[in-house]
């Protein structure tokens, strides 16, 4: 299956999405997006993740 996380092209067998961010190794905290739609944290352990999804994993940055 073709994904595309944070614009990076990657081919998985992984379905689910907290398996997906497990390969990519996503630290936490981070915020989770699928096709342009927020996926709440409570969601990320039933989101299942299809051929051709676009993820964009955000991660708070700090400044002043």
């Amino acid at each position: 299956m073709n994904i595309t996380i944070n614009g990076e092209l990657l081919t998985i067998k992984e379905a689910s999405l907290v398996e997906v961010l497990q390969s990519f190794g996503a630290k936490p905290p981070f915020a989770v997006a699928i096709n342009g739609e927020f996926i709440p944290q409570s969601l990320h352990d039933s989101t299942n993740i299809n051929d051709g999804d676009s993820i964009e994993l955000l991660s708070p940055i700090q400044g002043g």
